[in-house]
């Protein structure tokens, strides 16, 4: 496969699944739930047929570190989702999860006493200023209720969820570090570790059934759609959820693609790119709130991210004229 499709699916994937997944917050703010069960029951039954061969074939990782992982996998999805019922918006929640490289090198330098160059230092101390300037930007457009008590209420309800992103955060970063001992001792397998990321915590979601059921027979109830050629009317929630789901398998199974058929660097390049043009989809298309100072900090993340990942001598590299072996 030529690098050019697995990078057109990212963006067409992951910057439309953004799209739909502020339709079904903004029809239904405690849709977090059903959201991640529905991604994670479909990419599951298609790793069950593709992958595991409907069981037939053994994984090359042992499952008791798949379990591990997914443990943290589902806490991180979960809690994430979880953070949006907590008056956080869609372009505060991109910039924070943008931030995961200050995760990362914090986990890095506990974890695996890691020691870093001036500059990585640097990147990350934008970074952490940028979100720390939107978060606070974001704090002044919470408490607008018309009692004290009101205001008092929409901004605890925020802080809970700037906690929940941060503890997502750093958990993720973990999570990839234990990914990447795996992989060094067994092996890459990405499409057995989407799998089985996404198989393993189905039962996890038994504890958020009666939410689930009841945000269900909430999509069931919102607003009617005739479907082109069909003539039926399906509920609007039904269909964002749909298309969520299906954006959703094309953005990450892409991004697994893009590791097999391109180099670390290039990979890193594309997720950066297509998290600003998520963000800046977000901001356009659904007019949310984002003031000068957003801005700032928006710039002060991706210009720190670039700055990490020396995004300069990336683009030369993958844009270099090949040379031509006699």
């Amino acid at each position: 496969m030529h690098p050019a499709v697995p990078i057109a699916l990212v963006f067409v994937g992951c910057c439309s699944n953004v799209v739909f997944l502020e339709l079904l917050i903004r029809g239904d703010p405690g849709s977090g739930n059903i959201i991640t069960f529905s991604q994670f029951l479909f990419i599951a039954l298609e790793g069950f047929v593709t992958t595991a061969r409907f069981g037939t074939k053994k994984p090359s990782i042992p499952i008791r570190h798949y379990i591990v992982m997914v443990v943290m996998f589902f806490l991180v999805n979960v809690t994430n989702n979880l953070a949006l019922n907590y008056n956080i918006s869609m372009p505060l929640h991109m910039i924070f999860r943008a931030g995961s490289l200050i995760a990362n090198l914090v986990m890095g330098i506990i974890i695996l006493k890691k020691r870093y160059t001036t500059s990585k230092y640097l990147s990350v101390l934008m970074i952490t200023a940028g979100i720390c300037i939107s978060t606070i930007a974001s704090g002044k457009d919470v408490g607008h209720g018309s009692t004290e008590e009101e205001k008092a209420s929409e901004f605890f309800s925020w802080c809970i969820g700037i906690s929940l992103l941060t503890f997502a955060l750093f958990l993720s970063a973990r999570m990839g570090i234990y990914q990447e001992t795996l992989y060094v001792t067994y092996g890459k397998h990405p499409n057995e570790a989407l799998f089985y990321s996404h198989a393993l915590p189905l039962p996890g979601f038994i504890v958020l059934a009666s939410d689930i059921y009841t945000r269900a027979a909430m999509f069931s109830t919102s607003e009617l759609v005739t479907v082109p050629g069909l003539n039926i009317g399906v509920p609007c929630m039904w269909l964002y959820l749909i298309g969520n789901v299906v954006t959703q398998y094309v953005c990450i199974s892409s991004v697994y693609v893009l590791t097999t058929e391109c180099t670390s660097l290039t990979v890193t390049l594309v997720v950066t790119l297509r998290k600003f043009i998520s963000l800046l989809l977000s901001i356009v298309y659904f007019q949310n709130p984002f003031t000068p100072t957003h801005w700032v900090g928006t710039f002060l993340v991706f210009l720190g991210t670039c700055i990490f990942i020396n995004i300069i001598s990336m683009a030369r590299e993958l844009f270099a004229p090949k040379r031509k072996v006699n």
